[in-house]
């Protein structure tokens, strides 16, 4: 089990776009692996590679809406379809206490790869949609905070 740190908000490469994986092999698996292991150990359900500090289009996410939760490993993903719209509260673990309400689609189909490079998509709405696209645009180098529409007080968040 290796954690990795998480970078916070003013971290050069969480505004830098990241390189298409052309490798698959072991040292994917171990960052797969590796961020795996750091987002269970976290509060979130998505993390992106470069969130680590590693500039490679690689995604953990937690479907939550299975039971027990499933984690899933999208290389190289994009956001091919999306339906409907959603005004939800988001947060980051690279932006700490930081919550505020965005407009995400409401359903999205990712295209992606595993981690052998088979290509398959994956669609899921509300809070997957959500993440699909969240996780998406940190591989892009963008943070969910230039799309708020409206900050949220963190002491409300964790009272709901």
């Amino acid at each position: 089990m290796a954690l990795r740190t998480i970078l916070t908000l003013g971290d050069d490469a969480l505004t830098r776009k990241c390189r298409p994986v052309t490798k698959f092999d072991d040292r994917l698996k171990q960052l797969v692996q590796d961020l795996t292991d750091t987002l269970l150990s976290s509060s979130g359900v998505g993390l992106a590679a470069p969130q680590v500090g590693v500039l490679r289009r690689v995604v953990v996410l937690l479907d939550i809406t299975k039971d027990p939760e499933e984690v899933v490993v999208l290389i190289n993903p994009e956001v091919v379809e999306t339906r409907g719209t959603q005004r939800v509260p988001e947060g980051c673990l690279s932006a700490p206490n930081v919550w505020g309400y965005v407009t995400r689609p409401a359903w999205a189909k990712v295209r992606a790869q595993d981690v052998d490079g088979n290509w398959f998509e994956r669609e899921g709405s509300d809070t997957i949609a959500q993440c699909f696209c969240h996780e998406a645009e940190h591989l892009d180098g963008h943070m969910f905070t230039e799309k708020i529409e409206e900050f949220i007080d963190p002491e409300d968040i964790q009272q709901a």
